[in-house]
């Protein structure tokens, strides 16, 4: 693994193969040892994706506990499977690796693969808030996606859709441009 600091790119999230059931034991045994070896600076969380859900008998009824409350089980979404958010170095790569119960990263050969960020979007492992509020009559540009290059006058915002209208210049005329927010930024 001695060519893995030359592939550094920074914090990515990177998954893990672990024993079946030993997800939450690998997920705690990484938090110990990153607070007891002061390694916050290269692993920086840890993830075992899973649902809430609430138990029904064969009538659809929820099921009681020995207490009368109802009952919650808890499903791993990935079994098998710890996501990290980490900086691949060599360092991070062994603490990982030799945690009891982990059988490697997913990726080709011994090679740990990043999520890309679609994936990580997908999974639901990050939530990614935007630092930047956007208001209607702000100018933007176009900094990725299928427009990227344009710039214009931002007229909505659907924020449940994470989308806005801009009303874009293309010289002759103006056109309204539905563009993800995430491909946007303010203009200077």
């Amino acid at each position: 693994m001695s060519n893995i600091n030359e592939k550094n790119q920074g914090p990515r999230w990177y998954v893990a193969h672990t024993y079946t059931g030993y997800e939450n034991k690998v997920k705690d045994s990484i938090e110990k040892i990153v607070e007891n070896r002061g390694l916050g600076h290269l692993i920086y969380d840890v993830k075992v994706p899973s649902v809430s859900e609430r138990v029904l008998d064969e009538n659809g009824k929820p099921v009681l506990d020995k207490n009368g409350e109802e009952k919650i089980v808890e499903t791993k979404l990935f079994p098998s499977y710890v996501f990290v958010k980490m900086t691949m170095t060599d360092e991070s790569w062994h603490v990982v690796r030799n945690i009891t119960g982990v059988t490697g990263f997913v990726g080709p050969g011994s090679e740990p693969t990043p999520l890309t960020d679609a994936e990580v979007e997908m999974f639901s492992v990050e939530v990614v808030v935007a630092d930047v509020q956007f208001n209607i009559g702000d100018t933007v540009n176009v900094v990725s996606g299928p427009f990227e290059g344009y710039s214009g006058i931002i007229q909505e915002i659907n924020e449940e859709e994470k989308s806005m209208t801009i009303l874009a210049s293309t010289g002759k005329r103006d056109i309204p441009l539905i563009v993800d927010i995430k491909d946007v930024a303010l203009a200077n």
